[in-house]
């Protein structure tokens, strides 16, 4: 009979465990070969990363790997890895997929970044994201950092209204 191994917890506590330190429960999803060929074509298919890294995490559990082997391989924590099956074993394929509602709201509407757009295609004076920002702030109430702002107009390709870059013709002497 082996004898069983402790861990020390603390130094007042020490806890008894069987097995491979390094290998964790087994917690593994069996999948039919249609539930397989699903996943496998979430590869080519045009969703997110996340999507198709979740979906190959699956495969990996149904072909046989271990959690931590898992994880090793995506560069995630066993505990990710393991969330990861337990949405795939409470709600199937739909569990790939992030809820909808997640990540911060947008304190912006389309109908502002027309309006700065607009702002700068028709003003002749030139704005830095600062002075857009406050502008936004007085003439539609709305607060974003000019850094921000900045980013979402580099985005959508509005780079305002200065002048042409000076080129060796046109060059001040």
């Amino acid at each position: 009979m082996k004898k069983p191994n402790y861990v020390k917890i603390s130094k007042y506590v020490q806890c008894v465990y069987k097995g491979n330190s390094d290998m964790g429960s087994r917690l593994r999803v069996f999948l039919t070969r249609e539930q397989d060929r699903t996943l496998l074509n979430l590869r080519t298919a045009d969703v997110p990363q996340k999507v198709k890294d979740r979906a190959e995490v699956i495969r990996l559990s149904a072909h046989g790997w271990y959690v931590e082997k898992i994880a090793a391989h995506f560069n995630w924590t066993a505990q990710t890895v393991r969330e990861v099956l337990h949405r795939w074993e409470h709600f199937g394929l739909e569990g790939l997929w992030e809820k909808s509602g997640r990540g911060g709201k947008s304190r912006w509407a389309e109908a502002d970044m027309l309006f700065l757009e607009e702002c700068l295609e028709l003003e002749p004076r030139t704005y830095n994201s600062v002075q857009l920002a406050r502008k936004l702030e007085q003439e539609r109430s709305v607060k974003l950092s000019p850094d921000w702002l900045r980013q979402v107009l580099k985005k959508r390709g509005s780079f305002g209204n200065e002048p042409g870059k000076a080129i060796r013709e046109n060059k001040t002497r």
